[in-house]
């Protein structure tokens, strides 16, 4: 059963707030954050203001899932990663 537009906004959002608390995280949580990204704007029925923070956060993912030290990375994005969320939670609500 595919996840819903809902549930992958959910997902997304778990995993960047998990980045961003923790300061950690792993290569296949980077990952899946592109695969989430990419179906969200595949499906074309997102707010427009939205887009451009997707496509903020697929770079992040895209980065970190090949950068050597990931934990560096999300450290690095942290300011970005709390405007994401808000940016998200704002958009999508």
């Amino acid at each position: 059963m595919p996840l819903t537009q809902q549930h992958q906004i959910a997902v997304l959002r778990d995993i960047l707030n998990n980045h961003q608390s923790d300061a950690c995280g792993s290569v296949s949580e980077c990952e899946q954050v592109e695969r989430l990204v990419e179906a969200l704007l595949a499906k074309g029925e997102l707010n427009e203001q939205l887009i451009p923070i997707l496509n903020e956060i697929q770079q992040y993912s895209h980065t970190g899932a090949s950068t050597e030290d990931l934990n560096t990375h999300i450290t690095a994005h942290q300011e970005q990663l709390s405007q994401w969320i808000d940016g998200v939670d704002q958009y999508y609500s």
